[in-house]
């Protein structure tokens, strides 16, 4: 079986012979310890992935949060606007309004004081007209004693009406 003059014995020995010397110069135990050292390596690349993992979820939700409240705040100014505009829109009307009035109410005044003023004119033709009839009236029929009596009766009356 161990035969020295075969093949598989020498290999055997080559073998034995070199696991002794891998035993000698602690080859597993460095084999092992680089392994132990790739696996640490490892770990620390996964813990570190982790950490920056949640690091990023965290961003993610503040980013997430962040934007929920901008959208808040957003529709908040918007309505804030919305506001603004229907008051200043209800002020502006308001105010039209009252413009509107006013010229109204001073159109008015201006058409008021036109009617007057028309009326005084017809008036004061009417007294001129009715003052130049009763002068030509006057002129026509009345001569001598009469004449003078009206013109001393209209001095006295009209000395009264000037004190």
């Amino acid at each position: 079986m161990f035969d020295p003059q075969h093949a598989e014995f020498w290999v055997l020995i080559a073998f034995l012979l070199f696991m002794g010397i891998l035993l000698y110069y602690k080859v597993p135990s460095l084999l092992g310890a680089s392994l132990d050292k790739r696996a640490e390596t490892i770990r620390n690349e996964l813990d570190e992935a982790r950490r920056l993992r949640e690091e990023a979820q965290a961003l993610l939700a503040d980013y997430q949060r962040k934007s929920r409240e901008a959208e808040e705040e957003a529709k908040v100014i918007v309505e804030q606007a919305k506001r603004e505009a229907e008051a200043l829109a209800a002020e502006t009307r308001k105010a039209l309004a009252e413009q509107v009035e006013r010229r109204t109410k001073v159109a008015e005044e201006k058409i008021a004081r036109a009617e007057a003023q028309a009326v005084s004119e017809v008036r004061a033709t009417a007294v001129d007209v009715a003052v130049a009839a009763a002068e030509r009236i006057l002129k026509e029929r009345v001569t001598g004693q009469t004449a003078d009596a009206l013109a001393e009766q209209s001095i006295r009356s009209l000395k009264g009406q000037l004190n």
